[in-house]
């Protein structure tokens, strides 16, 4: 049977006048597992892939797939498909010929050629579109044969660079939907690559995030979600994401721009000066709230109904946290979630029940769940404390460790 596990050790890539785009770069990837490399613009994650494909050089490391060292193999030599961001297709060929084009050049028998087509057409919804031109499909039909075409080579791994990047919001769900089907079925080994972490966090079974080409964490979405290894993971993984202020424990409290909150039980977090990490989720209308959560009052400036849902966003009296594994992981995303411009004082938003009208410019309290608090060193920004308990939203109840997490310094 083909195994098609990938082991990246010490993959380095420096590009000409020492551009350093993937630093030393250890990794394993299991035979069938869905893997994502997550990150901001420019952290390495397309040349990371790129050099598992055969297209671009190690400077230094090695990388295998399966049992074969390929390092320094041609891509065609390292049993891969991929598929790209834009779809590369044949636009004067039928989706049958698009979909056999790469095994006619490999000399697949036609028989052989007609069962992988027919079989990743039945995949992929595409049996009603094999005789028609692919200038003629929409958008996610052209992605579909896209991802048809790799599926045909039945191949070791299946590398994709940011395949859905071109389509509609609708659409792309849609897709990830598909995507996710076709994984439980093929059970192929998968490296997908997006700046998109809620794209990552559907898709993958482990998420690699990086950060100037350094690994930060890997780990199942859900504890990465849980148990941030440090600032950059916890600002970048969660939309809205993690509030994040400065604080200071002593006496068994936590005491942040005038409000004060009890250390969680069973957290070990160090006196001192600590930043603190709040989900938006963690907050709830006091309203419907567990009577004995600790209790903050706000004064929304803005309320934003989200469906079910609403995002409260307020400032409070303490300045935004500036470290720069923050800025880094919001500096993608600050046009869409700087809303509330100011300086001087921290922006927080608290994700809360629609059916509880909340009006701007009106105090109202919020309960804190506590138990979700997040703490992070002030000058390495590595998370102190202990990761929050994965067993109140995974299902398995699996610590980071036991997932086989891996951290590096932020």
């Amino acid at each position: 049977m083909k195994t098609s596990g990938i082991s990246l050790s010490g993959v380095t890539k420096t590009y000409a006048g020492g551009v350093l785009a993937v630093n030393h770069v250890d990794l394993e990837i299991d035979d069938g597992e869905f893997m994502v490399f997550v990150g901001p613009s420019g952290c390495g994650k397309t040349t990371l892939l790129r050099m598992i494909a055969g297209l671009e050089d190690p400077t230094e490391g090695s990388i295998v797939i399966g049992n074969s060292d390929v390092t320094h193999a041609r891509p065609q030599e390292r049993d891969i498909a991929m598929v790209f961001q834009n779809y590369a297709l044949y636009p004067h060929m039928t989706v049958r010929e698009n979909l056999s084009f790469g095994l006619k050049l490999r000399k697949v028998p036609k028989d052989e050629r007609a069962r992988r087509v027919l079989e990743a057409a039945n995949m992929l919804g595409l049996e009603q579109l094999l005789d028609r031109k692919t200038a003629a499909l929409s958008g996610g039909q052209r992605q579909r044969v896209a991802i048809g075409r790799a599926v045909v080579r039945e191949p070791a791994a299946f590398l994709m660079d940011e395949p859905l990047s071109n389509l509609d919001a609708k659409l792309r769900v849609s897709m990830r939907a598909s995507l996710a089907r076709l994984h439980e079925r093929l059970a192929v080994t998968t490296v997908f690559v997006t700046h998109d972490q809620v794209e990552a966090m559907t898709l993958g079974e482990r998420v690699t995030v990086l950060r100037d080409g350094t690994i930060q964490q890997i780990d199942t979405p859900q504890n990465l979600f849980n148990a941030p290894a440090n600032l950059f993971v916890a600002a970048f993984i969660g939309s809205p994401a993690m509030n994040l202020v400065e604080a200071v424990v002593e006496e068994g409290q936590i005491r942040f721009a005038g409000y004060e909150l009890a250390v969680p039980p069973g957290r070990d977090i160090p006196r001192g000066r600590v930043v603190l990490g709040i989900r938006p989720t963690d907050f709830e209308h006091a309203a419907g709230a567990d009577p004995v959560l600790p209790r903050i009052k706000v004064r929304p400036e803005i309320v934003q109904e989200v469906g079910a849902e609403s995002h409260v966003l307020f400032h409070i009296d303490a300045p935004p946290v500036m470290a720069e594994a923050v800025q880094a992981a919001a500096q993608h995303e600050a046009e869409e979630h700087t809303i509330l411009v100011d300086t001087r004082r921290a922006e927080f938003t608290a994700q809360v029940d629609s059916r509880v009208h909340v009006v701007p410019g009106e105090e109202v309290e919020l309960a804190v769940h506590s138990a979700g608090l997040h703490f992070f060193d002030v000058q390495s920004g590595h998370a102190v404390g202990g990761g929050v308990s994965s067993s109140a939203g995974s299902p398995s109840g699996a610590s980071s460790q036991e997932h086989g997490a891996t951290t590096l310094p932020s």
